[in-house]
């Protein structure tokens, strides 16, 4: 069976657990070199085991979000080695604290900026001129149904997805019709991770759907035929059968 996605270039943050994991197999699956980023060395070996099990190659990268210079270093290193990247997943993000917003200290709002927005500002502007240097790169990055729809204690996270669904709609708009770039946002709703179990303590785990459910509609996105562009494409919508025939 032919691979889709053979001979792509593909980076993920936040790689080696929850949805970034299972959107690095479904990948990988298709054909793509992944590049995997994550904190730990331990847990980027275990994840490089199980997609070079699919047979596709990997690139570790162990590397804090926060460490802005060390995105640029591996832009220059991508830029090196392949001159170009094909697909680029934004996964990586932090809940921060579920409680007022006059109780979240200075130093936890800085760093769920940081991590939620700042990072991926910094990957898109590292990553920019490499994205254009693909055939027809995809940009996908992954948001929460809390930025639109606001709720009591949620203000830190929720700010920061708000403000990365603007950031993403804006690159999309700048990127239309002067390049083959297509970048969107993609929201997965209630998955069985480790994030929604800590803002979710009560909720039983087996009633939600896992990262490798939620994977091929990351792949899909990633398809060169996959034309929508600045969208925010929901899980639970694209479950339903409400994107039809783009999806």
């Amino acid at each position: 069976m032919t691979k889709r996605l053979n001979g792509k270039v593909a980076l993920i943050t936040g790689a080696t657990r929850g949805i970034g994991a299972g959107v690095a197999k479904a990948l990988a699956r298709e054909g793509a070199h992944i590049i995997l980023t994550g904190r730990t060395t331990g847990a980027l070996e275990e994840m490089d085991d199980a997609v070079r099990e699919l047979g596709a190659e990997t690139t570790l990268v162990p590397m804090d979000l926060q460490d802005f210079d060390a995105i640029d270093r591996l832009g220059g290193h991508v830029a090196e080695i392949w001159g170009r990247l094909d697909i680029l997943i934004g996964n990586a993000g932090i809940l921060g604290p579920i409680s007022p917003l006059g109780h979240i200290s200075p130093k936890e709002w800085e760093k769920l900026m940081a991590i939620n927005v700042t990072a991926n500002y910094r990957l898109l502007r590292s990553f920019d001129p490499l994205l254009k240097a693909a055939e027809a790169a995809r940009a996908v990055f992954v948001t929460s149904t809390v930025a639109e729809d606001c709720r009591a204690y949620w203000g830190g996270y929720a700010t920061t997805k708000a403000a990365l669904n603007c950031m993403v709609k804006t690159y999309a708009l700048e990127v239309a019709n002067v390049t083959s770039i297509r970048a969107n946002i993609l929201n997965p709703g209630p998955i069985r991770t480790n994030m929604r179990s800590a803002a979710m303590p009560g909720e039983d785990p087996d009633t939600l759907d896992t990262p490798d459910d939620i994977a091929p509609l990351f792949v899909k996105m990633c398809l060169p035929q996959f034309q929508e562009n600045g969208r925010i494409i929901s899980y639970r919508d694209y479950k339903a059968g409400v994107y039809g025939e783009i999806l």
